[in-house]
């Protein structure tokens, strides 16, 4: 119980911060028009500062983990599966169970996952987390995608929807922040002090703008569904998928990466219970922007994502606990 509460302790204040943006957006404190600029502000200028400075300082050889590669792509490849099977059986189109799908294996590794991995395990865990997200923003994400799309008549449909999303992840500033960190490590550069110091404030910006950005977007999605009356959603239509990200995904992944350790693939422990605790955050807040855009059902989408963020300031904590 000692262990339980001192981890709460340490994770308190990151779920705290996303409550805080919650109430301020709920409360009309925050302009609901000024949660796009916040968001831009993460995604284009801090969160990319942040991952740079991290890539820039952690060695190459962190970061091309093979062993996590395996591990992590192989477990999103299956909740993928899973989610979309269990989503069909309840006759959900293939747009929504998608996107469902995305949600329970893509979790929240940028904005929230980088900064609390680091404060609970050290900088050694930025390599095997920030290679997640370079899986997840390529692959999971232009999977899924793509299979949304299998509801159109057009034959053409999903591969048209994949060359969209590999489209997106160009215009992506954080997968190029993360190889051009790793290429600054792999070269040792080492940026004029001045740059570097710009780079470092807006670094240090990241974590709380984006953990603060997380509720004001989760509490903008669950307004605007409630604005556009949209029909009440089952309990049956969302709680699966929450589990599935919260429970299964992190047993999946450590299934996986057990069985990798036992066939002697090169994955060391401490990172696999890096990638478990990443499994065990809760889903990707900016799904359910890539949902609005895509035409599936953001109501369903959204709840699932708060749902999964209110829950994990537990089973979060708990993974931890066991993990240690």
């Amino acid at each position: 119980m000692a262990i339980v509460l001192q981890i709460l302790l340490i994770t308190f204040p990151f779920f705290a911060l996303v409550l805080c943006g919650y109430l301020a957006a709920n409360r009309r404190m925050l302009p609901l028009d000024a949660i796009p600029g916040l968001n831009s502000f993460v995604l284009f200028f801090a969160l990319p500062c942040m991952l740079y400075r991290l890539g820039s300082t952690t060695p190459l050889a962190q970061l091309l983990d093979g062993g996590v590669l395996f591990t992590w792509l192989l477990s999103a490849l299956i909740t993928v599966g899973f989610t979309i099977l269990i989503s069909r059986k309840q006759r959900i189109g293939w747009n929504d169970a998608s996107f469902g799908a995305l949600v329970a294996a893509f979790p929240n590794t940028g904005f929230m996952g980088v900064p609390l991995l680091v404060t609970l395990l050290g900088p050694k865990a930025v390599g095997p987390v920030i290679l997640t997200m370079l899986i997840d923003m390529v692959i999971t994400s232009s999977l899924c995608i793509a299979l949304s799309r299998l509801d159109l008549a057009d034959e053409h449909g999903a591969s048209k929807a994949a060359a969209k999303a590999l489209k997106g992840v160009a215009a992506n500033p954080l997968p190029w922040s993360i190889l051009l960190g790793a290429l600054a490590s792999a070269i040792s550069l080492e940026l004029p002090k001045p740059v570097m110091q710009t780079v470092g404030l807006l670094a240090d910006a990241a974590s709380p703008v984006a953990l603060f950005t997380i509720g004001a977007v989760l509490a903008r999605s669950q307004m605007l569904t409630a604005m556009n009356q949209h029909a009440a959603i089952p309990l049956r239509a969302y709680l699966p998928v929450a589990v599935i990200k919260l429970l299964f995904h992190p047993l999946l992944v450590l299934l996986v990466g057990t069985a990798a350790l036992a066939l002697g693939l090169p994955l060391n422990r401490f990172a696999l219970s890096v990638v478990v605790l990443a499994a065990a955050l809760p889903s990707a807040s900016n799904v359910s922007l890539l949902a609005e855009r895509y035409g599936a059902d953001n109501g369903r989408i959204a709840r699932i994502i708060l749902l999964s963020t209110a829950a994990a300031f537990v089973t979060f904590s708990l993974t931890v606990s066991l993990l240690r």
